[in-house]
């Protein structure tokens, strides 16, 4: 109970307030009627207590706790119970089923959320070190990610993945800060976890709510508004050393300051990081060559515009630059790799969004406006590509490639009040965007200087506007019913010029094609005695077509566009809280039927295309628990266990045998243990951290995939903490595990050199925080 919450009620009558707090608190409250009067805005974190406190002071009405679970509202408030009330608690570790979720666009507890969902709260990321995408996956079921290298890589859910490769098509799972999407088709921006309230994973399809790109989940990462009337500055430093490799640091700060007295507030949070390289180039005789800065912030005011109303405006960026990328050749032995040139990659994202709430008797109303920005460039070494096609012999050669992608969003909807019977959302979606992009292929040899074989100039323009809504029936007896649809229309343009001296062929290409249907959502629910509940839904996801318009020739009339490709989940599920709240278990049996694939291959030139590889299913079970081990234990672990397999080959890829899902283990798992007591004035934290990813292939061919995965990780921390303070070690794949993880380095050589993406190596690291 003395855990804070992530509240969002807007001012409005006590009693929806009340009923407001008990659906996002994940408590039954009982009794709101004896509360009269208006209660003022609750936004942000504030315990149980001080949130029953505002909202029953001045009604008329106290409040009594019965159990975690319980609380009744009473007309006259005994003089006993607050005094009880009021004497110090033991503060209790952050319950996985006792956040609010709001990924489902209608805020509602954890543990009655229908689907697979997982929540990671902000105060378990610090506490775990978790910065980035690839901290959060350990810690959520069915999270994984490739590893090509920081702001390269693809997010994977529920065991659908298209591939390592990141090219022209749209990303299975949508990645949002708070409201706003992040990528269209672009690798994950992999956004620094700094002053992060929760991370939300929805997994399945969400294509109801959050339309294409959202075929197989949504990560959204929820940020730390500002808090009215309040002056805080937080900081922290984290060095590093890894074994055989280059230091590495971390520096962050968040201040909140109050604007205008009460009415509005400021957030400002800012970070500088390096993580040292552990890589060495033996051609180009150089240690530690991939090493990645990353820096940036983020800035955030919050407006009080009346009791009803509030506005946010924000902004984020992030500039991240990597000197090398991070794979190596086994056959050199060690960490070891033999290139002609630096593998560098550049990514610079900019953000802003204007956020408008307003709430009444006639429901809630949101207004999420965004403008995204995401440039990023790579350099691949690409002799033998240029071998191929070169009359002479080649010193080396290489590929550069770069986007400058511009996102426009705009999301409206429109929530009736949650004290209905019947409750409804109505909402209205717009995109443009626009990414233009350049790739060069060139090479040299000892006669002469840097030679064009290729370069591609290409300009994709979408635009995309959909109507979606969601209704929920409460029938009676703890059983309800949902449905939900959303009908969309989108318009691709692509435009491309490509000069490709002999033997290629120089060419331009314009071409448009229009995608509209209707995706569906349909489940029935019921809640258990004790906060549980058990449910069955099925949905779809999908994601649109486009075209491939590269290659030193014209891509041939069926290779020169791709189709959309569409999934329908089956799921039945349940969260369930036995031995008195004791152990909370979430889990979920589903099945998924996935049509007309789309993946990013590569040509024999080491140019990319996309291509629609066939059909799929995949069957698999998801599990989550929390168990409380005592007044100072807990363990928190998940797993995904799943049997992925193709039921269809397309013509194209005829060839392939036993063609798989790539990268997607049969078995993922991971588990958190935690001990936490009192230390004389101050408080000790352990945690263990443990994760495995079973055994996979790079590609749908096995042929050219050699098997991967198949090993185990994890961390080991302590911190000691003050009122105001904190000093923590830790210490990061202690076995010092090498491993193989899903990436492939460089595809000009795919299929021709045996590339390995090891595990970071063993890695120790101390904190010190200071709060004032």
């Amino acid at each position: 109970m003395a855990a804070d919450l992530v509240l969002n009620i807007p001012a409005k009558s006590r009693k929806e307030a009340l009923i407001d707090l008990g659906v996002q608190a994940g408590i039954s409250l009982g009794g709101v009627s004896n509360c009269t009067g208006r209660a003022p805005a609750l936004k942000g974190g504030m315990s149980l207590r001080k949130a029953l406190e505002t909202l029953t002071t001045g009604g008329g009405c106290d409040f009594q706790i019965v159990d975690r679970f319980t609380v009744r509202i009473v007309d006259a408030p005994p003089v006993v119970v607050r005094a009880a009330l009021s004497e110090p608690e033991v503060e209790a570790p952050v319950e996985v089923d006792r956040v609010v979720v709001s990924a489902t666009k209608r805020a509602a507890p954890l543990n009655a959320a229908p689907g697979g969902v997982s929540v990671v709260p902000g105060e378990r990321l610090r506490e775990l070190d978790a910065v980035d995408t690839t901290g959060v996956s350990l810690r959520t079921a069915g999270f994984l990610t490739t590893n090509l290298g920081a702001a390269r890589n693809k997010i994977m859910l529920r065991g659908l993945s298209d591939g390592a490769f990141t090219g022209r098509t749209q990303q299975t799972v949508g990645t949002y800060l708070d409201d706003i999407p992040l990528t269209y088709n672009a690798p994950d921006p992999d956004l620094r976890l700094i002053d992060v309230e929760q991370v939300e994973v929805l997994r399945g399809p969400q294509g109801t709510l959050y339309g294409g790109g959202s075929l197989s989940g949504i990560y959204r990462i929820v940020t730390r508004r500002p808090v009215l009337g309040e002056w805080s500055l937080e900081t922290r430093a984290v060095a590093a050393a890894t074994e055989s490799g280059s230091p590495s640091r971390k520096v962050e700060a968040v201040l909140n300051a109050p604007l205008a007295g009460d009415r509005a507030a400021l957030r400002l949070a800012a970070f500088d990081d390096v993580d040292g390289g552990y890589v060495d180039d033996v051609n180009l005789r150089l240690s530690n060559v991939d090493r990645t800065t990353r820096r940036g912030g983020r800035v955030a005011v919050t407006a009080r515009l009346n009791e009803a109303w509030s506005l946010d405006l924000s902004a984020a960026l992030q500039d991240l630059a990597s000197t090398d990328t991070q794979y190596t050749t086994p056959s050199l032995g060690g960490q070891r790799r033999a290139n002609q040139v630096r593998e560098t990659h550049g990514n610079r994202f900019r953000e802003a969004a204007l956020n408008i709430n307003g709430a009444g008797n006639w429901g809630q109303f949101a207004s999420s406006s965004g403008f995204v920005r995401h440039r990023f460039t790579s350099r691949y070494d690409a002799t033998a590509a240029v071998e191929r096609v070169s009359e002479t012999a080649v010193d080396l050669g290489m590929f550069d490639e770069g986007s400058d992608v511009r996102l426009w969003v705009e999301d409206m909807t429109w929530t009736s009040p949650s004290d209905r019977r019947l409750t409804w959302l109505l909402g209205i979606y717009g995109l443009v965007g626009e990414e233009r992009g350049r790739g060069e292929l060139r090479g040299s040899t000892s006669r002469q200087t840097l030679r064009l074989y290729y370069d591609e100039t290409r300009v994709d323009r979408r635009r995309e506007g959909a109507l979606y809504g969601e209704t929920t029936w409460a029938m009676g007896n703890g059983w309800s019913a949902s449905a939900g649809a959303r009908a969309f229309s989108n318009r691709v343009r692509t435009v491309s010029s490509v000069i490709a001296p002999s033997p290629g062929r120089s060419r331009d290409f314009d071409k448009t094609a229009d995608f509209s249907d209707v995706s569906t959502k349909l489940s029935i629910q019921k809640t258990l005695d004790g906060g549980g509940m058990v449910y069955a839904l099925t949905s779809e996801g999908y994601r649109s077509g486009g075209f491939n318009s590269g290659g030193l020739t014209a891509p041939s009339a069926s290779l020169d566009h791709f189709s959309p490709d569409h999934l329908r989940n089956y799921e039945i599920g349940a969260s369930l809280r036995p031995l008195a709240g004791a152990l909370v278990l979430r889990a979920a049996l589903f099945h998924d039927v996935w049509r007309d694939i789309q993946t990013d291959q590569y040509l024999s030139s080491g140019l990319s295309y996309t291509a629609n590889v066939g059909d799929a299913r995949n069957t698999g079970l998801e599990l989550e628990g929390l168990a409380r081990l005592g007044a100072r234990w807990q363990l928190q672990a998940n797993a995904l266990l799943n049997r992925p397999r193709m039921v269809r080959i397309a013509p194209s890829f005829a060839s392939v045998k036993d063609a798989a899902l790539p990268g997607v283990p049969d078995l993922s798992a991971g588990a958190t243990l935690r001990y936490e007591r009192p230390w004389r004035t101050r408080k000790l934290v352990l945690t263990a951290d443990v994760g495995y990813v079973g055994r996979s292939r790079m590609t749908f061919d096995p042929r050219y995939s050699p098997e991967m995965g198949g090993y185990v990780t994890g961390r080991l921390g302590g911190q000691l903490r003050g009122d105001d303070w904190l000093l923590g070690l830790a210490v990061t794949n202690p076995a010092n595990t090498s491993g193989d993880t899903f990436a492939y380095g460089n595809p000009f050589y795919f299929g021709q050199v045996r590339q390995v993406t090891p595990l970071r190596p063993r890695t120790w690291s101390v904190e010190l925080s200071r709060a004032f």
